[in-house]
């Protein structure tokens, strides 16, 4: 409990400090308010705004949460079926790699034109960022087991089903923690792009269509609810990992 209130506090005091340098910025420089506008002008655009922003939070977080779930066990899936099958590693590896090599923004109006301007396309995108995290660091648990626990089940018969299911797996859930935690910071980013490429609805379409009208508050407020939802689910994940995960070393 008193980890979790140091945490907290530290987060605290960044953000007042963060706060404080905004506010210090926008007062004493010479920066026009269409450009960086004050704390004060975006927390206005959050209260008068608060219903459409709303209504793009509970878009974009649909997204971003699918987008996760279907990368995470699309993810999962494929690090199981490399370390079962060294055939199937020997194809399916380039392939990754191959996806994670093409720009995101090229692949976003691709994935809108097949799929249309609706929800899917973002969280395909949302699914394209994130599986490989989850793929590379579940995969690398997988086949990093231990020797020693290898050797022991090797003693007693135990068939590779076995292993997989009671050695590995077990083994490599703080790799595929870390991989979590990653795509769950980067999930929204997929989200957003594929809203900023084509959507009518939105977290990142709001900020487009704020950009494009100089309403840089409201730029600014859409900004700020996307990092707190952004953390949110981070620290939400984060919290469950660590209750199903115990034994896994604590960096936070």
């Amino acid at each position: 409990m008193k980890k979790q209130i140091t945490i907290a506090t530290r987060a605290l005091v960044t953000l007042l400090g963060m706060l404080v340098i905004w506010f210090l910025i926008t007062q004493f420089s010479a920066i026009p308010s269409y450009l960086l506008p004050p704390p004060k002008n975006v927390a206005q655009a959050l209260i008068n705004q608060r219903w459409l922003l709303w209504h793009a939070t509970q878009i974009t977080f649909v997204e971003t949460v699918l987008g996760l779930l279907l990368g995470c066990l699309f993810g999962s899936i494929l690090a199981l079926l490399m370390m079962i099958s060294p055939l199937i590693r020997r194809w399916l590896m380039p392939l990754v790699l191959i996806s994670q090599s093409i720009p995101v923004f090229a692949l976003a109006p691709l994935l809108v034109l097949w799929l249309d301007f609706g929800i899917k396309s973002k969280i395909a995108m949302a699914v394209l960022m994130i599986f490989f995290p989850v793929t590379s660091s579940f995969f690398d648990g997988l086949r990093n087991t231990p020797q020693g626990w290898l050797d022991l089940a090797q003693t007693m018969n135990a068939t590779s089903w076995r292993k997989l299911f009671f050695l590995r797996i077990p083994a490599a859930m703080s790799s595929f923690a870390s991989g979590l935690r990653v795509a769950t910071a980067i999930a929204p980013i997929g989200a957003v792009v594929g809203e900023w490429v084509g959507a009518s609805a939105g977290l990142g379409f709001l900020m487009q269509d704020a950009n494009n009208h100089f309403q840089t508050d409201l730029m600014f407020a859409a900004l700020f609810i996307l990092s707190i939802m952004t953390m949110s689910l981070w620290g939400l994940v984060d919290f469950s990992l660590k209750k199903l995960i115990p034994w896994e070393k604590q960096t936070f």
